[in-house]
């Protein structure tokens, strides 16, 4: 699945980055790399840009940035999922959450 196709209050997990080599870069730098949790918090009435919040930063992506981003949603809005923590529901302590 592609980021530009989560909706406000998904969660999820970056599986790739596949994008124009100069974004794909900026976008690395930025921490946005494979295995980072997130949440979209918004995106605008027309779905350019969303923002999202990841490692307590904030970042508006175009939604043709998104579009190179593959991911793996692990939840939405409400359902008590965090962010946080290994595929196997541990913290980084190893307690379960």
């Amino acid at each position: 699945m592609k980021m530009s196709e989560l909706k406000i209050g998904d969660k999820a997990e970056v599986t790739a980055v596949k994008a124009e080599q100069a974004v794909r870069r900026r976008i690395l730098d930025m921490g946005l790399i494979k295995g980072t949790r997130f949440k979209v918090l918004r995106v605008a009435p027309l779905g350019d840009p969303m923002e999202i919040f990841f490692k307590g930063m904030y970042l508006s992506l175009r939604k043709s940035e998104a579009e190179g981003i593959s991911v793996h949603r692990i939840g939405h809005a409400g359902d008590g999922v965090p962010m946080s923590g290994d595929r196997e529901g541990r913290s980084c302590c190893g307690e379960a959450l």
